[in-house]
Order: C-alpha cells, then sequence, then structure tokens
C-alpha cells in the first residue's frame, strides 16, 4: 500500500524537498531567529537527526531562494531576502581512514570553491586556500560570505579508535576550521554541526568564537520532531499507523512515545522525537529501531567494556557535571559526555544545587538496541554461535518451563570463552551483570525489574499468569538454597502477593570452577 503524502526519509536538499512535495516540518522560525543575531554558531546533535536538512534550508534561505519558502514561518518574517555567496562544506561524505584521507578530501573541497569563486592562492594549505576562497567570494559579490560546515567532525569520529590517526586529524582540522576565525571580517553567517564538541586543547580551541547553542532552550527543538509537532503534521500518518497495528490513536501515541520520543537537549527541554525513526515507522507500519540499525560506533562498546562502566546505571542513573557534558577529549576514558552528544543517552533530570545532570536511554529504542550490542562484547561466543535473541529466554517462561529458561541461561554462561573468563573478574556481580543485561533484554516482551537497591531481589520477571523473582549467590558466598531463603527472609515476594499471579522463586548458584550457572532450585509460593 503507497503512503498518503511523501515522507522525506533521507532527502537532506530543500530545494528538492520543497519542489518536489515532500511533507516539511517547519523549523524556519528559528532559521530566522538565529540570522537576525549575525553571530557564528555550533548545533550538536546525535546522527541521523535532521542536521543536514537544517543547513540546506539555512543555504536556501542565504540564497535568497524565497519561492521555496511560501507558506512557512519565514516567509512573513523576512523582507529584504538579500542573496549572499554560500561555501557549504559537507564533511559526512566518505568515511576518511587517516589524516592523508582527508587532506585529499579537503583537496577536493578546496578546488570545487575554487573552481566556483577562482583560486588566487598557490598554496596547497586547506585553511589558506578556504580563507583565500572566503576573500573571493566576497570581492566578486559585494557581499559577505555564508559558511555551512556539515559534520564537522566526522573525521575525528570515524577514527576515534586510532589515537595517532586521531591526533593528525585533529590538527588538520583545528587549521582548517581556524581560517573562519581569521576572516571573520567577511563573513555574514557561520554554523557548524556536528555530533560533539571536541573541546580543550582540541579542535575548538581555535574555535572559540563560536556560540554554541547545542543545549540552549531557545533551539531544543531545531532538530527532530516535537510532540506538538507529531500531532500537527502527522494526523494521516498516525492513523495509517493505529489501523495497520489494529491499535487506537491513543495506543499508537503512546507507542510512539515509548519507542522514539525522550531526547533532551537542554535542562528544561520537552521530549523531542527521532526524526527518522519515526518517519520509518510511518512508512513502513511497523514500530522497530530505525535508527539504531543504522550503525552503533564499536569504540562507544569497547570504552564501556575496557572502563568497567556501570551498565546498569544506564538507565536513569548517569551522573555528570554540567561543565563536562559537552566537554569531550580525545583520549578521554570517560564515555560519558559522548553517549549524551550521540543520542545513546539523554537528559532525565538537573540538580541545581550541584549543577550536575542525571542521564539515562531516552527511549526503547536505543535502550534496547545499545544493550544487544553490548551482549556480544561479554558473550560472543553465545551471540554468535547460538543466534542469540532475548525472544527465545521469555517463550520458556511464558509456558511456565522454568526447567527450559534455566537450561538456556546454563548454556549462555557456559558459552562464554574462557579466555574471555581469565581476563574478568569473575564474581557474583558479573555473573548479575550479565543477567541484567538479558532481563533487560527480555523487557521487550515481558516486564522486568533488575536489582537497583539494597534490599531488593535480584530480578523479577512478570508473564501474564506468573511472577518469577531471581536471587543470586556465587559458590563459597552461598549456595542456591540460601538464595531462596534470602528471597523469604527479606520478604521480596510480599509486593506482588495481591497481584493475583502465581509467584515463582528461583535461588541460583554461580561458580567459578564451573565457569557459570551451576545448580538452581525453584521454590512457589
Amino acid at each position: 500500500m503507497l503512503n498518503i503524502r511523501k515522507l522525506p526519509i533521507g532527502v537532506q536538499d530543500f530545494e528538492k524537498l520543497r519542489k518536489e512535495g515532500f511533507l516539511y516540518v517547519d523549523k524556519t522560525q528559528y532559521i530566522h531567529d538565529l540570522a537576525m543575531q549575525g553571530v557564528p554558531y555550533f548545533l550538536g546533535r546525535p546522527r541521523r537527526f535532521g542536521k543536514s536538512l537544517l543547513l540546506s534550508t539555512i543555504k536556501a534561505y542565504f540564497q535568497g531562494k524565497k519561492e521555496l519558502f511560501e507558506g512557512l514561518a519565514i516567509a512573513t518574517l523576512e523582507k529584504d531576502w538579500v542573496e549572499y555567496p554560500v561555501v557549504h562544506i559537507d564533511m559526512s561524505v566518505g568515511i576518511i581512514t587517516g589524516n592523508d584521507s582527508l587532506i585529499d578530501q579537503l583537496d577536493a573541497v578546496m578546488t570545487d570553491f575554487e573552481n566556483q569563486w577562482g583560486r588566487t592562492v598557490e598554496s596547497n594549505n586547506p585553511a589558506i586556500r578556504l580563507a583565500a576562497v572566503i576573500r573571493q567570494a566576497y570581492r566578486q559579490t559585494g557581499q559577505k560570505v555564508v559558511v555551512l560546515v556539515d559534520e564537522y567532525d566526522k573525521p575525528l569520529l570515524d577514527n576515534m579508535d586510532d589515537l595517532n590517526a586521531s591526533d593528525a586529524i585533529r590538527k588538520t582540522l583545528k587549521g582548517f576550521y581556524g581560517a573562519l576565525k581569521s576572516a571573520d571580517a567577511y563573513l555574514q553567517f557561520v554554523f557548524l554541526t556536528g555530533v560533539t564538541r571536541f573541546s580543550k586543547v582540541s579542535v575548538f580551541s581555535d574555535l572559540n568564537h563560536l556560540t554554541d547553542i547545542s543545549m540552549d532552550n531557545e533551539f531544543a527543538g531545531i532538530c527532530g520532531i516535537s510532540e506538538a509537532e507529531l500531532i500537527q503534521y502527522f494526523q494521516p500518518e498516525i492513523n495509517a499507523l493505529a489501523k495497520e497495528n489494529e491499535l487506537s490513536y491513543e495506543e499508537t501515541l503512546a507507542g510512539l512515545k515509548k519507542y522514539y520520543n525522550g531526547y533532551h537537549f537542554s535542562r528544561k527541554s520537552e521530549g523531542i522525537y527521532n526524526p527518522f525513526s519515526l518517519l520509518n515507522t510511518f512508512q513502513k507500519r511497523y514500530f522497530k529501531g530505525y535508527w539504531y540499525e543504522t550503525g552503533t560506533p564499536t569504540f562507544l562498546v569497547k570504552m564501556l567494556k575496557e572502563g568497567n562502566f556501570e551498565i546498569p546505571d544506564l538507565e536513569n542513573n548517569v551522573h555528570i557535571y554540567a561543565s563536562d557534558i559537552t566537554d569531550y577529549r580525545v583520549g578521554w576514558n570517560n564515555p560519558v559526555p559522548i553517549l549524551y552528544q550521540s543520542g545513546y543517552l539523554t537528559i532525565k533530570n538537573y540538580s541545581r544545587e550541584y549543577d550536575e545532570y542525571i542521564l539515562g536511554f531516552p527511549n526503547e529504542e536505543v535502550k534496547y538496541g545499545f544493550l544487544k550490542e553490548l551482549l556480544p562484547a561479554y558473550a560472543p561466543q553465545y551471540a554468535v554461535r547460538q543466534n542469540f535473541s532475548a525472544a527465545s529466554f521469555v517463550r520458556a517462561l511464558r509456558a511456565g518451563d522454568i526447567g527450559g529458561f534455566m537450561n538456556n541461561l546454563k548454556a549462555f554462561y557456559a558459552s562464554i570463552s574462557y579466555d574471555l573468563m581469565k581476563n574478568e573478574q569473575k564474581d557474583e556481580q558479573y555473573y548479575q551483570f550479565i543477567f541484567y543485561l538479558l532481563a533487560t533484554l527480555m523487557g521487550q516482551f515481558v516486564q522486568t525489574e533488575v536489582k537497583t537497591a539494597a534490599g531488593r531481589a535480584d530480578a523479577v520477571i512478570k508473564t501474564a499468569d506468573t511472577i518469577y523473582v531471581f536471587e543470586f549467590k556465587m559458590t563459597g558466598n552461598g549456595t542456591a538454597e540460601d538464595a531462596l531463603k534470602q528471597i523469604d527472609s527479606k520478604d521480596y515476594l510480599i509486593p506482588y502477593t495481591i497481584d493475583g499471579r502465581k509467584l515463582v522463586k528461583i535461588g541460583a548458584e554461580f561458580s567459578e570452577k564451573e565457569r557459570g550457572l551451576s545448580r538452581w532450585i525453584k521454590g512457589e509460593k
């Protein structure tokens, strides 16, 4: 069945979008507000969040293409429609494999602009050539120049796991972007987008004249889709999605919010929907992790694992000072700033007293996608050979087959390679963490709770007719029987006694010698 309207999935050119009748969520009020200030800006947003379309729209505006903006907010705000020369640099093209690759790309970019405005310098230095292009464009047109840089940091992100390459690329980019500061007298407007701010002794030390609007509440909705925009622009798509999935209108809105909303880009920002996932859901009429499937940087998983990061904290318990949330430095072993800036974490709360943010997963798409990506890092053999699916565990529990569930769990632990086991501290906390990953992934299909504080069972999994309460012990620190006794002595079942479902308690015992689950026993109430 054809879509009701043309949705701009993958369409990043504003002129094409307008001329070919694609749906456009009007962001031009923001553009007018920025243009009136006339200062150089930086905006950081996760990938696939509409940054390229935003820059393309800004480009069309400064090129004076008034006809493209008919019916949009800026059409009633702008009176002059002056045409400015625009230098639009897209750093997202291709994969940069090292500094030589970057130099080649910058050479191609500068050659294109020199063909347009004329080459006035003999130097091969990209920074010198950029400054010369800006001056030449100004001289030829009599108008100051607009410079737009899309995904300024992609060459660095492409090489995050190679510190030598990153350092050389950083130095090249630092000099190249530094030309914008020296050319300020010839510039009308400057706007850079990217994922993260590489600060301190990195790229942004030469771009300290940029105004960073990434966490300004005024511009929190400049990319992405707000709740109000969802309701205003997508009524036909919401109704079609509801019909296809046999859901009510309200249930469909709740599903969209659960899967794709929840990004907060300032202390007071409303929740923002991921536009890429939202549009794909409307086109395919199926709830799925569309944004996550476009790729997860492997260096993030590596940083978390090698840094022994407390993965359960990713669920609304990551604390970071406000001064650090946009401050990422190459080689720094703190993954939190880039997890936030790249969209895997978002703002959940803010403490004015401590000037501290509390971060967590923005939505279920990111939560389940990221944890599924982490699992092979801790149990690679099982994940590859057994084609792991949380659904296989859930099916056993739903069928009341606790033996099948526990045997599946035992096989999972046993699949972790001996070499990996030797390199990890295999204590009770480690095994609980692996179960945390499994249980949380099962949360896509059943309601789960995992231990977050003292005095609570290690895990609780709820099916339609049964509530399973788990407690784990490590050989030497207790037995499976001790685990069952702890469930009773600490009244872990009490909160669920009025639920009406059958209560099943499981005590499990892990053995370092057997490299996994050695014994388990079941009790019912």
